[in-house]
């Protein structure tokens, strides 16, 4: 395959556009220019058309995980799964298993990198998700449920639950406000407990907060 054409992008700087023989266009970064040495008019082998359609692929993750990772932090894993799949929009022919399995790695690279150069940090973002969904009133069970749904090693999860609001304010609160000034009946105390539960909190604190309540009632 001949490279007709090559020349640096007018609107992305340290993009190149790469023009081929088949009509198709390549966008390459310039170390990719470097590094595959090329020029117009060279002819390409199979093996180095290949290597960069996905220097181009790893390109777009990049910039993908850079949009990404500006609107919100996450986890390694949890980017690497983003990154990894195909957007329901795409407009490309059914791909098969080599395909994906090339799409999983190139995100897998991508990810990792953006961990080595410190915008990926697992342990900072365990204490983000835990200090977040602490704040917004749940219970330890959520909280690592969520710590699982969004990939972080569990390496880093206990480290991560001391920084949780361990107190009983945050429950009573939960407590009060879910009673809405009702009197503390049994019936109504059952509902707060399940209402609890779901929040992600252990029978052991909901019991001790309910009695309290309870208690100063009676």
């Amino acid at each position: 395959m001949k490279l007709l054409k090559l020349e640096p992008s007018s609107r992305i700087e340290g993009r190149w556009l790469i023009w081929l023989e088949d009509g198709s266009l390549l966008r390459v970064g310039e170390g990719d220019v470097v590094s595959f040495s090329l020029y117009a008019g060279m002819e390409l082998s199979e093996e180095q058309l290949e290597g960069l359609k996905q220097a181009q692929e790893k390109a777009k993750l990049k910039n993908k995980a850079l949009t990404l990772l500006a609107a919100r932090p996450m986890s390694q894993r949890e980017l690497e799964r983003k990154l990894s799949a195909k957007s329901p929009r795409t407009r490309e022919p059914q791909e098969g298993e080599e395909q994906r399995q090339q799409r999983r790695e190139l995100a897998q690279e991508v990810a990792q990198r953006m961990a080595q150069v410190g915008l990926v940090d697992d342990r900072e973002y365990a204490s983000t998700v835990v200090r977040h969904y602490s704040r917004k009133g749940y219970g330890p069970a959520k909280i690592r449920d969520e710590l699982y749904r969004r990939g972080v090693p569990r390496e880093f999860w206990e480290e991560a639950m001391e920084e949780r609001d361990q107190g009983d304010d945050k429950l009573r609160a939960l407590v009060e406000k879910k009673l809405r000034g009702a009197a503390p009946t049994r019936e109504e105390l059952k509902k707060v407990s399940a209402y609890l539960a779901r929040r992600g909190f252990g029978w052991e604190e909901i019991s001790r907060v309910l009695s309290q309540v309870e208690q100063e009632a009676e």
